[in-house]
């Protein structure tokens, strides 16, 4: 291993995915080389924000995911693992069955982090990079957004944290919570659903606002898959272009548009966008529509959409305290 880097595995358990990332990371210059990053969509957070419990099967298919990414690791000989795990598995009064189950599998017991925790190293991974990026002519301060399935963090910093805030409108919570009747997704949506979920969306920016200066950023920077399928879609892209996708912007225009066309479409002309991941057709248009009422908050004119995001902050924590401990040894 080169000398200053350390190989480590990084997993964000969220409300919607579970991902993972092996990388070999140096957290004195913010180098970070990826080995592997793969995304599964396990809806851990299926049906909590109703029973208060994560179901049986959302489990199942999480440690599925977890049993996969457990082979990978081992393959990829990272030593040191990190599991973090958000919204969802904060809400749930089972999360016991979650957390030996994740044990089991992958030898670490995921960390149940506060969404202050969440906020931070989101902030680390979408902006560490940029440090020194002349070339984006990004203007400090940043506000980056994280939009989830379960909350979506808020975070203002320049090169460090100045106010973060998380609260519970992301895109799976607000698609369970407004848009399902009788079990099932309403395709499309009624204008009274958009309605209350707009309302809904208002409401927690409000609370969000208490705490961060939304106002004050001069660049908002837009993390996870409600913005960056958003961007796949205004690129329209054949397919789903890591590279395509990040650091592109899409305007504030664009954004309007096109979460308006996926609260107007059905599940099948959803599911026909040649970018969709498919376990994202339902939850889009929610997803959206939190981003455009952000922008329209903020009155930022475009959003600067990263593919790094909690993960990559995990990773650099993980070698950041590998580094201090070898030193100090």
């Amino acid at each position: 291993m080169e000398e200053g880097f350390s190989r480590v595995a990084a997993v964000d358990c969220g409300t919607n995915s579970i991902r993972l990332l092996v990388a070999d990371v140096n957290p004195t210059t913010g180098e970070l080389r990826e080995l592997d990053r793969r995304m599964t969509i396990v809806r851990l957070g299926q049906g909590v924000d109703k029973t208060g419990m994560l179901a049986p099967e959302a489990l199942e298919r999480t440690f599925a995911a977890c049993r996969e990414y457990a082979e990978v690791i081992r393959e990829k000989g990272a030593d040191k693992v990190r599991f973090v795990a958000t919204s969802a598995s904060r809400d749930a009064s089972n999360r016991d069955d979650f957390v030996r189950g994740v044990l089991d599998i992958l030898g670490v017991e995921p960390e149940v982090i506060t969404g202050d925790e969440e906020a931070e190293l989101s902030f680390t991974g979408a902006t560490k990079e940029l440090t020194g990026r002349d070339d984006l002519a990004l203007a400090k301060p940043y506000l980056v957004v994280d939009i989830g399935g379960g909350s979506t963090e808020f975070v203002v910093g320049d090169d460090q944290v100045r106010a973060a805030r998380s609260v519970d409108i992301g895109c799976v919570r607000m698609t369970e919570r407004h848009l399902v009747t009788d079990g099932k997704v309403t395709d499309p949506p009624t204008p009274e659903q958009v309605a209350a979920m707009r309302a809904d969306i208002e409401e927690a920016l409000d609370l969000a606002a208490k705490t961060v200066p939304l106002r004050e950023a001069r660049t908002l920077v837009g993390l996870a898959g409600s913005v960056t399928t958003v961007s796949s879609i205004a690129q329209n892209l054949s397919e789903y272009d890591t590279e395509a996708i990040h650091h592109s912007r899409v305007s504030y225009d664009r954004v309007r548009e096109i979460t308006e066309s996926l609260l107007n479409s059905t599940h099948a002309e959803r599911a026909a966008i040649p970018s969709m991941h498919p376990g994202r057709v339902d939850v889009i248009g929610a997803g959206a529509l939190v981003l455009l009422s952000i922008m329209e908050r903020t009155g930022a004119t475009e959003v600067v959409v990263s593919e790094h995001d909690i993960l990559d902050g995990i990773a650099f924590g993980i070698a950041t305290k590998a580094t201090e401990e070898a030193a100090g040894a």
